[in-house]
C-alpha cells in the first residue's frame, strides 16, 4: 500500500513523503527541522521510519532543513554532485551525516527502488525522482521545471501518481508589478518555473499513459491562484473526454496542510 503526501509545496518551502507501512523516505526538506518533524507526525509518519533523503537541488526552499533533520536524525542524504557541492558551499555538508551522489542505476531504500533524471533549472545541477513501491506501484515527482524534456517525460510516463509544478499563471505574473524584468524573464525561462497551461498539457500525456492521481505543486503565491492551476489542468483533462473521479484524482498541493494519500 502506497503513501504519499506533500507535506510542504510553495516558494517557502518544499518538500514530500513518500513511503508504506514498512517506511519512508523523505523528498527535499525546505523549512526547518522542527516544522518537518511536526509535518510527519501530523499524517501519521514518525522520523524513526525515514530512510533517506533525496535532494532535488540546492535552492534554499528545498535544503533548508537538510542539515539539521539529517544531522540530529543520521539520515542519509542523495542528490546529485553538483547539488551536493552546492550544498556544501553553503555549509549544509558538515559532516554529521552521510551524503552520496545519487547512483545512475538507482537506490534501494526501506523496499522503494528510486531512480533520478535530470530536470531543466537554474540550479547546479537538478534532479526529479520516481519511487517504485513494493506492490509495484510507481510515483514520479517533477517540480522547479522550466519546460517538460523528453528525458522528464519518459520518466514520468506510467506512474501511477506524478506531483507536477503548475506554478504560474502567465498573465498574472507578466502584471505583477512587484516582480522585476529580469526576474519575470528567468521564471518564464527554459530553465525556470512550470506554467499553468504547460503542466496541463503535460497532464494529458499522463492521464492516458495511466496516471490516476495528479498533485499540482509549487505554486506561487504571488503569481497563481490553486482553482486558476486546478481549473486549467482539469478543463485540458475534461477536453480529452477524461472525467475527474472516474478516470483520475487532481489536487492542489496545500501549503502546511499535509493531507495523506494511501493507494
Amino acid at each position: 500500500m502506497a503513501r504519499f503526501c506533500s507535506l510542504f509545496s510553495s516558494s517557502s518551502g518544499n518538500s514530500v513523503y513518500i513511503g508504506h507501512p514498512g517506511g519512508g523516505i523523505l523528498i527535499d526538506i525546505g523549512v526547518s527541522a522542527k516544522r518537518e518533524t511536526e509535518a510527519l507526525n501530523s499524517v501519521g509518519a514518525s522520523v524513526e521510519s525515514i530512510g533517506a533523503v533525496f535532494v532535488t537541488h540546492e535552492h534554499s526552499d528545498h535544503v533548508s532543513g537538510v542539515r539539521v533533520f539529517a544531522g540530529r536524525n543520521n539520515k542519509k542524504v542523495y542528490g546529485s554532485a553538483g547539488t551536493l557541492a552546492g550544498m556544501e558551499d553553503m555549509n549544509i555538508l558538515d559532516g554529521k551525516f552521510p551524503a552520496e551522489v545519487m547512483p545512475e542505476s538507482g537506490v534501494e531504500v526501506n523496499d522503494m527502488f528510486v531512480r533520478a533524471f535530470h530536470t531543466p533549472h537554474d540550479s547546479r545541477e537538478s534532479l526529479g525522482y520516481t519511487v517504485e513501491m513494493p506492490d509495484g506501484n510507481r510515483i514520479g515527482i517533477a517540480t522547479d521545471i522550466g519546460v517538460i524534456t523528453d528525458e522528464l517525460m519518459q520518466n514520468l510516463l506510467g506512474c501511477q501518481l506524478v506531483l507536477l509544478e503548475s506554478n504560474h499563471d502567465v498573465r498574472m505574473l507578466q502584471c505583477n508589478p512587484n516582480y522585476p524584468y529580469p526576474l519575470k524573464r528567468r521564471i518564464l525561462s527554459d530553465r525556470g518555473h512550470l506554467c499553468n497551461e504547460a503542466c496541463a498539457e503535460a497532464a494529458e500525456m499522463l492521464v492516458q499513459s495511466g496516471t490516476t492521481r495528479l498533485i499540482l505543486g509549487h505554486l506561487s503565491k504571488e503569481n497563481n491562484l490553486p482553482q486558476l492551476a486546478y481549473q486549467c489542468t482539469n478543463a485540458a483533462l475534461s477536453s480529452c473526454g477524461m472525467e475527474e473521479g472516474s478516470d483520475y484524482l487532481l489536487r492542489v498541493a496545500g501549503v502546511g496542510d499535509p493531507q495523506m494519500i494511501v493507494f
